[in-house]
């Protein structure tokens, strides 16, 4: 019962976006913290669905070359076979760069014998930070 009441719990939350704001939270309780921090931590853990959570609603996914405007959901499908087929081991950002209300960041992606490179490109705005661009590229 307490597992049936878990799982509906979290598929009414991940249902209704407008009820997470994804917004980095410092140890202080500010808001005022580096955003990749929980994204590279579900890239590296291979976490389709909570990386989703970051996604905005339509955005641009390219994974070796195959590029597509998709939505949220799509996108979602499309990382989930991606870590399916190249299970992380490792996640590490090497490089963060751009301003308000755009930042990306550059990562490399080590799968046990395959290399990526990660790039991500976040927006923010008054609902907090998604991200618009994903790409992923062998090495």
């Amino acid at each position: 019962m307490n597992r049936l009441l878990l799982t509906l719990g979290c598929l009414f939350f991940f249902s209704f976006p407008s009820f997470s704001q994804n917004k980095a939270v410092c140890d202080d309780g500010s808001d005022d913290c580096n955003v990749f921090v929980p994204i590279s931590k579900y890239m590296q853990r291979g976490d389709a669905e909570c990386l989703a959570a970051w996604f905005a609603d339509n955005l641009q996914i390219d994974v070796m070359g195959t590029v597509s405007n998709c939505s949220r959901n799509q996108a979602r499908q499309i990382i989930r076979n991606f870590f399916t087929d190249y299970t992380p081991r490792c996640f590490e950002i090497v490089y963060k760069s751009g301003s308000y209300p755009m930042e990306y960041a550059v990562g490399n992606l080590d799968s046990g014998g395959n290399m990526f490179t990660v790039t991500i490109l976040v927006k923010t705005n008054d609902a907090g930070n998604y991200i618009e661009q994903l790409k992923i590229e062998k090495q």
